[in-house]
Order: C-alpha cells, then structure tokens, then sequence
C-alpha cells in the first residue's frame, strides 16, 4: 500500500477525560500536548477510518471530548485523501492520521491497517458518522470485555433528536437499538453453517459503527477482504471459534442514514445480497413477500408517527415510496441482480 502522508507522532492519552479531542473546534490544547503524558502501553485504541469527514467531525469530536476513559488511550485515523479540512482537524485534536490512495480503501484491509498500527489492549472502530452519547459510553462499551471469552461488543444505536420519523423509526427498528443486554455464541463443534439461514444471521448481526475488540483477536483473525459486511464476515468466523459477541445497550451512540429513494434501494439490495451470498438468507423471495414487508412497514411507519407530537403530512406521504424503494432493493439483491452505480455506492451505502 502506498503511503501519501504519515501522522509524525503517535500519542497516548493518560487521563480521566479525553477532554481535548476538539481542540480543533474549541481551540484547547490537544490531545497529547503533555509531553508527561506520553506512556508505551495504551489501554485503549481508537480507531477512526475518514473521508471529507470535516463535517461529521464537528459533532464527533465534541462527544469524544466528553468521554471520561480510564487508562491511557491512543488515537489513530487512516483518511482516504480528503479534500476538506479533515485531516487538520484530526491533527489538531491529537490522531495520528495516515493519508492513503482513495482508490485503496476497502472497509476490511482499512480497518486491518488501522489495527496493525495500533497499541492497544482493546481496539475502538468508530465510523466518522457516530455520536457517542453521554460521558460514559466507551467505558460502558468496554464492559463486556471483562469477560475473556468476548471477542468484541457493539454499541446500541440510536437516532439524532434532528432525525425525521420515517429515519428514527428505521434506526429504533433495528435490533442494535436493542435496549437488551447479550452476549451470543454458539455451541462447542458448532458453526453458523449448521444453523438454519434465519438464525445465522441474528447470530452473526454485527457492526462497525461503534464497536470494541479485543486487540489479541483482531490480531488473530482479522478482517477478511471483501466489498461489503466486513463486519458480519467477522462476526461469523469468530463465533465459529468459539469467541463471543456481546451487545452493550448502555453504550448509545447516535447514528443514522436519511435516504434518497435511490439510496435507499441500493443499500438494501447490498445487504440482500450479501445477506443471501453469506448464508443463504433470501429477504425477499418472491412479489408476495414484498408486498407483506412492504405493508408492514407502513403500517409501523404511522403507528410511530402517531405516537409523535406532530405529524408531518409529508412524512406519512413519503412513507410509501421510501419503503417500497427498501423492499425493491430487498428483492434485487435477493436475485442477485445489481445496479450501475460503481464502488463508490458500496462504500458510501456501508
């Protein structure tokens, strides 16, 4: 991999409060500015794969300000060749940031290399996208790995207060806004492949929005090479060695997608597809399959909006459209058919 530029320090944190990550924004000193702060074991690394990230980070870097960590923490970022003030910004609250070839990105080997550069006992992947909420999110995340045989935990998501209905309803749909507290792994001998299509896939549901690792797993196994569920991919061979996956539903973090139509159908039709490639899984079988997930999905839809303060005529209008475009894309990708929209949509739809 070519390497375009280089962060020239790599800097850890020994605090209680990682309270100058947005120096860049607030102009506090940055992390790490104290030479006396410098030590060789970090606890913690986090982990931050960008691109044009300038605007997302005006509210990233605030929440991870707020964060109150135990031990020290390294900070690290691989940008992709921004052309915003992404990389400053980063710089100037403290990451280490290596520019790569935006052609080079790929969400597993980024997230690889962001890990083999990190020191950490545990790895912290955030996407650029992700809000941390409340002061105690990271430590509440990390809790699960007090448990050995836990190879990774994922935070619960949640929706920005700006969120529409029909973009908050989706997010709180989903079962990583479960308020539930897991911990899933299989049986001694026993594989996802042994299971049938549905339950491997609640099995092996995992993500990278806000997510810990143990770093001696991620070494052991990393991430595969592939265009799109890196995350999944992953979930599913380590559960098939025996590690566990938890989910930490007092580590809330905000993110969210408002889908266009078109957006909507392409992502949909990507996870379908994947979904069907990894483990047979077929969302979206038939047109009267369609048509039932189509009208459950509007039906929740108003259900939601009901219970709001005020309903918006064009939310419930748009409601049908946005939901049909989603159970289209399902059926797409159940067929294995594809759309012309390039690379570009497989990164920007993940």
């Amino acid at each position: 991999m070519l390497i375009l530029r280089m962060g020239t320090r790599r800097l850890f944190l020994r605090s209680s409060r990682a309270s100058s990550a947005v120096a860049a924004i607030t102009g506090n000193s940055a992390i790490g500015s104290d030479p006396s702060l410098i030590v060789t074991t970090p606890r913690l690394s986090i982990l931050l794969p960008t691109l044009n990230a300038a605007g997302d980070l005006q509210r990233l870097l605030p929440a991870l300000a707020q964060q109150e960590i135990s031990g020290e923490v390294e900070w690290l970022a691989v940008d992709s060749s921004s052309t915003d003030q992404t990389v400053s910004l980063l710089e100037g609250a403290g990451f280490d940031v290596q520019v790569i070839p935006r052609r080079e990105f790929s969400h597993g080997s980024t997230r690889n290399l962001l890990a083999s550069r990190a020191k950490g006992t545990y790895l912290l992947f955030l996407t650029q996208d992700a809000v941390p909420v409340g002061p105690d999110c990271i430590e509440q995340l990390l809790k699960p790995l007090e448990d050995v045989s836990v190879a990774a935990v994922g935070a619960r998501l949640v929706p920005h207060p700006s969120d529409d209905p029909l973009t908050a309803r989706t997010v709180l749909a989903s079962p990583e806004a479960s308020g539930l507290a897991q911990i899933r792994r299989l049986r001694p001998g026993q594989a996802l492949a042994d299971l049938a299509p549905t339950e491997a896939v609640q099995q092996a549901r995992f993500h990278n929005v806000a997510c810990a690792y143990r770093a001696q797993v991620l070494t052991k196994w990393p991430f595969s090479q592939v265009a799109f569920g890196e995350d999944v991919v992953w979930a599913d061979m380590v559960l098939t060695k025996g590690q566990a996956l938890a989910h930490a539903p007092l580590a809330m973090v905000r993110h969210a997608h408002c889908y266009t139509l078109l957006g909507a159908l392409e992502r949909y039709r990507l996870d379908a597809a994947f979904l069907r490639r990894q483990f047979g899984f077929r969302v979206r079988p038939g047109p009267i399959s369609m048509l039932r997930g189509w009208g459950h999905e509007v039906r929740e839809d108003w259900k939601f909006m009901r219970g709001q303060e005020r309903i918006l005529l064009r939310y419930l209008l748009r409601s049908p459209f946005l939901r049909g475009a989603m159970v289209v894309g399902q059926f797409l990708g159940t067929r294995g058919w594809n759309l012309p929209l390039g690379r570009a949509a497989t990164r920007r739809f993940s």
